[in-house]
């Protein structure tokens, strides 16, 4: 095998060949993507059932199709005008899939969970927007500055709200059956819900925000050199919900905000118990992450939308690593054989995939 030293986007990764005396050698190839579905449009979310079917959501062609494991494709669900379709989870013989209304002015107005039963009935589970208007759960958080000064908060610009608590919103963006409902996790409403059988919706979790020191880096997004060493806190923006071997649910989410090379890379990943809501951070400086899955061990796998590859964060670390390159990397679900994954999902013209990338 060739010696080198690793060059990967930009980064130089030292090898301390004259501390160790040896030469590293560059490790195998991994085994190449195996396509399971090509030409999608807005490939955003993913599920795979115990009997191996793939069901993947066309999120902005409002499109839910399943994918046998012969390569079958067959349409489940198509909303009427052009509703959003996302958050697919299979459990127990019944899939669940969120529909949301989006005024393009204003943004998402409606919001609602609804499953699919094992004849192909699709109904509706729950009108999670109706439940955010009355519960707003986040209406205590304090998002924005908390103690910046009076005279500087008034130099904030306009377009960056300077304080403020969590208003009405909802947009429901990952499901996951669990014996106890299906947990919605909503990125409008930064908080996770359960959802009974019965279409009652309760409030297990509000997700903390997601605090940024102000630094200098930050002032081209217009801020004012007197707020650096204040702490910004951005909405925690929850993206997927998975449940892990020992009993918690792992969620990740978006910081809310800019990341890129203003602020970084802010995504995370937090668990929170089933029972009583508590929320424990896991790992943070995670790029664009809008989707994840959970290994029988306790590996963390994530998708990062806009980064270079999906990553994994072994069993008992913060940090993720690369798993695998990706473009556009939008979900992923865990397999026996390797990792599905949506890729190319805001391709333009539309070339999403769904891939399953071996161990």
């Amino acid at each position: 095998m060739k010696r080198s030293l690793a060059l990967s986007a930009g980064i130089a990764l030292a090898i301390p060949l004259a501390l160790t005396g040896t030469a590293a050698t560059a490790a195998p190839a991994p085994p190449p993507p195996q396509v399971r579905a090509e030409n999608l449009v807005s490939p955003l979310k993913l599920a795979v059932d115990v009997g191996g079917s793939i069901y993947v959501t066309q999120n902005f062609a409002g499109q839910l199709t399943k994918i046998a494991r012969d390569g079958t494709q067959t349409p489940l669900y198509t909303s009427e005008n052009g509703a959003e379709v996302g958050g697919v989870s299979a459990f127990l013989g019944t899939v669940y899939f969120t529909e949301t209304v989006i005024d393009p002015n204003i943004g998402p107005v409606e919001s609602y969970l609804k499953k699919i039963d094992r004849h192909g009935n699709v109904s509706d589970l729950a009108d999670i927007r109706a439940y955010e208007n009355q519960a707003n759960p986040d209406a205590k958080a304090q998002y924005g500055f908390t103690d910046l000064p009076a005279d500087c908060l008034a130099q904030v610009p306009a377009q960056i709200p300077g304080s403020y608590a969590g208003i009405q919103d909802s947009h429901p963006y990952a499901t996951l059956g669990t014996p106890i409902g299906t947990v919605v996790a909503d990125a409008g409403s930064n908080a996770l819900f359960t959802v009974d059988r019965a279409g009652k919706v309760r409030t297990l979790a509000v997700l903390p925000p997601q605090p940024y020191v102000v630094d200098e880096a930050a002032l081209a997004l217009g801020l004012p050199e007197c707020a650096i060493g204040y702490t910004y806190n951005f909405e925690p923006v929850p993206t997927d919900v998975e449940l892990g071997p020992d009993g918690w649910l792992y969620v990740s989410l978006l910081p809310g905000g800019p990341e890129g090379p203003e602020l970084g890379a802010r995504g995370a990943v937090v668990k929170v118990n089933l029972l009583n809501g508590k929320v424990v951070p896991v790992a943070s400086g995670l790029v664009t992450a809008t989707d994840l899955a959970v290994s029988p061990r306790g590996d963390i796998y994530v998708a990062q939308l806009f980064g270079p590859h999906i990553g994994v964060i072994k069993k008992g670390t913060s940090e993720a690593v690369p798993f695998r390159e990706a473009t556009q990397g939008a979900a992923v679900e865990w397999g026996t054989k390797g990792i599905y994954a949506t890729v190319n999902a805001l391709s333009d013209p539309p070339a999403g995939q769904v891939v399953l990338l071996p161990f």
